[in-house]
């Protein structure tokens, strides 16, 4: 099991992606030939299961890009279910604490340093077919990022970001924006200036940031800054931003026909 896009981040290179919330394997596989370095699943906010998971991860069989999920919960069983499927990396939402963190990260490893249950049956480990190579390398070559979306985290990002074998944060900005009053709307000055404050915390440390951004010049902006892992589209937010457009393109020139 190699990682190229752990290898990146380590590096300090940029990193692009998109989230897949629609459930299908054809979505997951177009994704797939557009060239992104990674893809994440959405477990949290899609109704997708684990075996859906594991469908679209074959869809993108391949195509050299690298399978992420994002975890319905902190969840041990949850995040060692997905591991099994055969993803590189987990997102887990909604990480507060340093010991929220911590369990975040045991989750993800197998022991001694963490608690993975252990099996070579999965898809991860090629059903047995790849069994000792990968159990030797999940711990070092999987990403484990977790999710800063309310002020209760901010407030122990310091902590946060000690913890060892948490690689990345990613910020979490409608969620922060609701945590602190603005339902849905990340654009008022106090959310910004608090993501501000997470930029200026994680940058001094040994994580990548990450987010998601809706146009390409938010993305660009972010990467300025010093961001590593961007997710810039989303199946089905995507299909319905060009769809829209391409009837309002049809109603501008010619009316209701």
């Amino acid at each position: 099991m190699k990682n190229p896009v752990k290898q990146k981040l380590k590096n300090g290179q940029k990193t692009i992606g998109g989230f897949l919330q629609t459930l299908s394997p054809v979505a997951a596989e177009i994704m797939a030939q557009a060239g992104f370095d990674w893809l994440i699943v959405d477990l949290e906010h899609s109704p997708g299961d684990f075996a859906n998971l594991q469908a679209q991860l074959q869809a993108m069989n391949g195509s050299g890009v690298v399978p992420f999920a994002r975890a319905p919960w902190n969840d041990a069983v949850a995040i060692k279910r997905i591991l099994d499927t055969g993803v590189m990396g987990v997102l887990v939402p909604y990480v507060n604490t340093r010991e929220e963190a911590e369990a975040a990260v045991a989750a993800c490893k197998y022991p001694p340093q963490g608690v993975r249950g252990v099996a070579g049956s999965p898809r991860a480990a090629g059903y047995t077919g790849n069994t000792m190579p990968y159990l030797n390398s999940a711990n070092e070559e999987t990403i484990v990022m977790i999710a800063v979306e309310t002020l209760e985290a901010v407030a122990n990002l310091d902590d946060i970001l000690t913890v060892e074998g948490l690689d990345g944060i990613f910020i979490g900005p409608v969620d922060l924006a609701s945590s602190m009053g603005y339902l849905g709307d990340p654009a008022q000055a106090e959310v910004q200036q608090t993501i501000a404050q997470i930029e200026s915390k994680v940058f001094a440390s040994d994580k990548f940031l990450g987010t998601l951004a809706a146009t390409w010049d938010k993305a660009r902006a972010c990467f300025e800054k010093g961001y590593q892992w961007m997710a810039v589209t989303q199946d089905g937010a995507t299909l319905v931003k060009a769809s829209r457009q391409a009837v309002s393109n049809f109603r501008d020139d010619y009316g209701d026909g």
